[in-house]
């Protein structure tokens, strides 16, 4: 008859890798946000014939 064996993390190792996990996620989170206020930034400093020209309208930035 084959065992298993049940294997775990000790409690300190899984409370470590969910630390690091929220971190990483926060991190990830900061990284996007920023990179969306870039592009809101630059699209807001084209012309409102250069954004037509994209398929854009002013309105739509916001939802970048």
């Amino acid at each position: 008859m084959a065992t298993t064996a049940n294997i775990h993390a000790p409690l300190g190792a899984a409370t470590i890798l969910h630390v690091v996990d929220a971190f990483n996620n926060v991190f990830n989170t900061v990284v996007e946000w920023k990179e969306s206020r870039k592009t809101r930034k630059l699209l807001s400093e084209l012309s409102d014939a250069q954004l037509d020209d994209i398929g854009l309208s002013r309105a739509d930035i916001a939802d970048i």
